[in-house]
């Protein structure tokens, strides 16, 4: 797995709304659990301090980096995914959020950075410059992000009973890809070989599942196939976490020099 992603799941496990920094030689032992070597983070620390996603705090002789109010909403919007809303969306009201956009042909990309940002927030392509997505999704970081708001238009709607849901989804998504990441999840943990390092397997776990669902929009249960696989997929990280939590905490503990984050 990248640097970047095992960092992440590493922060918010271990700094989000804890109120400290890490020293970064803790950073690198750490990582260095997970076949992360040395160099690769130190250049993963420097480059998320230059995306603003970490700050430096000198204490003694020794660098300690901690979250930003950036990497902190961003790890805030991983943990409600993990342990809130999760993969399997039952509770879904029948509202939809369309957005329509229209931006001249000469300006491709932005209309590719707007599309992958759509993506990723949920939304799947409807026709031309339409795109839906179930419930209602803040589309707030997107438009502040690429600055295209007078392009763009936002409604929250319900289907008529004329309109064939489960058909639409089909064209807008990609099922069978989505299908395939919770199966091929399956396979990877259902009979884990854990090394004598629940630490490293704990962030293993965590961030390849929170890859999974990151790219999962939570399309609403009674419109997927009847055999989706992202319910048992929830099940068995659930369980491998609870197994995993309470070792990978008592050697994380010894490991992680901290001190209070300044304000």
């Amino acid at each position: 797995m990248r640097s970047t992603s095992l960092m992440l799941t590493f922060l918010g496990d271990h700094l989000l709304d804890r109120g400290v920094c890490v020293y970064s030689g803790s950073v690198i032992d750490v990582l260095g659990r997970t076949g992360i070597s040395e160099e690769a983070t130190r250049s993963t620390l420097t480059r998320l301090t230059a995306r603003g996603l970490l700050r430096r705090q000198r204490h003694g002789r020794r660098m300690y980096f901690g979250l930003t109010d950036r990497s902190t909403r961003i790890l805030r919007d991983g943990s409600v995914r993990l342990w809130k809303t999760g993969a399997v969306n039952h509770d879904w009201d029948g509202t939809w959020t369309l957005l329509a956009f229209s931006l001249p042909a000469e300006r491709r990309r932005e209309r590719h950075d707007l599309r992958a940002q759509l993506a990723w927030a949920g939304f799947g392509p409807v026709q031309g410059g339409l795109w839906i997505a179930p419930g209602t999704p803040d589309v707030t970081p997107v438009l502040a992000d690429l600055g295209l708001g007078p392009h763009i238009r936002v409604f929250r709607a319900s289907a008529d009973p004329a309109t064939d849901i489960t058909e639409m989804i089909s064209h807008a998504y990609d099922l069978p890809a989505l299908a395939a990441r919770y199966t091929d999840f399956r396979r990877r943990w259902a009979s884990p070989a854990f090394p004598d390092d629940p630490l490293a397997a704990k962030l293993h776990l965590v961030t390849d599942w929170l890859q999974i669902i990151r790219q999962d929009p939570r399309l609403p249960i009674p419109h997927l196939p009847p055999d989706w696989p992202a319910a048992t997929a929830q099940e068995l990280f659930f369980d491998l976490n609870s197994r995993l939590a309470q070792p990978a905490a008592e050697l994380a503990t010894p490991l992680l020099d901290t001190v209070p984050a300044d304000d």
